[in-house]
């Protein structure tokens, strides 16, 4: 049973961590939050995975306000996944974002699981495309270590999500009516830091209609 006493300090914990972060913020920019509370204007989509060890601000060094982030396990973009689909209508229509960014980190315990067989039931079902990407691409993983298998899954997975975001109707929609809208796909690195970009780039319906590959 938790002790009570525990889970007070770990909750104060959290109260305390945000002064100190609001005083240096105040420090900074003294209008910082004034200024915030008055509009959203973000020019980036961030489509990450909800692992705590990726947080999508910091990586890129932006402020609150600058990136309009979505998490989920082993950031996927499922056509049957109404809170993505939901974010992303939001961040095309309302916000007029420009960039889509997709980013999944090596090492992912999502893709992973695709590898594995036993899983819990709830994660084994929403990681089930995963297991699609692993089947067509195993013959050519077969010669690699298994953590070689699961970071170039890695980088598959955010390929098939940069592709998936590519025949949703509300980003056919924006680009027939002109509106500027790129989609990426960045890959993490958490043993040093770096992010790196896959190089799968779409940001026009005639590309979309080809196949996204990464050289």
């Amino acid at each position: 049973m938790c002790n009570h006493n525990d889970y007070e300090e770990d909750i104060k914990q959290l109260f305390i961590n945000n002064s100190q972060w609001v005083d240096e913020i105040n420090q900074r920019d003294e209008l910082f939050f004034s200024n915030l509370s008055t509009q959203q204007t973000p020019e980036y989509l961030w489509i990450g995975c909800s692992d705590s060890r990726v947080p999508a601000n910091e990586l890129v060094k932006m402020d609150p306000g600058m990136v309009f982030v979505h998490r989920n396990i082993a950031n996927l973009v499922n056509s049957g996944d109404m809170n993505v689909l939901a974010v992303i209508q939001y961040a095309v229509e309302i916000l007029k974002v420009k960039h889509i960014i997709v980013t999944g980190h090596y090492g992912c315990g999502g893709v992973q699981a695709a590898i594995n067989t036993s899983n819990p039931d709830l994660i084994d079902n929403w990681i089930r495309p995963i297991r699609k990407y692993y089947q067509r691409a195993k013959s050519g993983l077969k010669n690699l270590s298994t953590d070689e298998q699961v970071d170039r899954l890695c980088e598959i997975n955010v390929i098939e999500q940069v592709r998936n975001i590519c025949y949703i109707p509300v980003i056919k929609k924006a680009w027939r009516d002109g509106q500027a809208l790129s989609i990426h796909g960045f890959i993490y690195d958490i043993k040093d830091g770096h992010l790196h970009n896959l190089n799968v780039t779409v940001d026009n319906a005639d590309d979309a209609e080809k196949a996204v590959s990464r050289k």
